[in-house]
């Protein structure tokens, strides 16, 4: 029963975004797909890469940056910078990025970190590939941010510079700040 509710979960995010319109002017040229319903993020509790448990909603009352992404995948590694930039500059805000690696051994993750990419953001170890199913996650780097109320709002399908001026203002916006 569970794993078909988590199936519906996935059918019904995936069109929430069906025909979204891609740009939405209050996301100053992100090319962000936005919503177009309220959909509540599919909550899951799962290992880091450190050992350590995490569950979504233990996030709620903040802006998730929910990205999947795998070690093998180019735009994924070359926008991981610039997320650990976005959580510098938003440290002490209602803020956390997630980023939910797919389907890759934790020993093999380890070494990424530690040789190709240093990143003090949680990583999310998917080694059954059921969160990024239940997030319709066919294509990486694929992002969500997720607002306070654990609510998608939008989704962005492949790489961005994370940490530009039009980023930093949406995430203030979603946590009601001056952006």
């Amino acid at each position: 029963m569970a794993r078909i509710k988590s199936i519906l979960l996935a059918v019904l995010a995936a069109a929430v975004f069906a025909g979204a319109a891609q740009g939405a002017s209050d996301d100053d040229g992100l090319l962000l797909d936005v919503a177009k319903k309220p959909v509540a993020a599919f909550d899951f509790h799962a290992s880091l890469v450190t050992g350590e448990k995490v569950r979504l909603s233990a996030f709620r009352g903040k802006v998730v940056f929910l990205n999947f992404w795998a070690t093998w995948c180019v735009p994924c590694v070359l926008e991981m910078p610039s997320m650990q930039r976005l959580a510098d500059k938003l440290k002490g805000k209602p803020f956390r990025i997630l980023a939910v690696n797919m389907m890759e051994k934790k020993i093999q993750v380890q070494r990424f970190l530690k040789k190709k990419v240093k990143v003090s953001f949680p990583i999310v170890m998917d080694p059954s590939g059921d969160i990024a199913a239940n997030y319709s996650a066919t294509s990486l780097p694929l992002t969500y941010i997720i607002d306070k109320k654990g609510i998608i709002v939008r989704r962005a399908i492949g790489a961005r510079e994370w940490d530009s001026p039009q980023a930093v203002r949406l995430m203030l916006r979603l946590m009601g700040e001056p952006g």
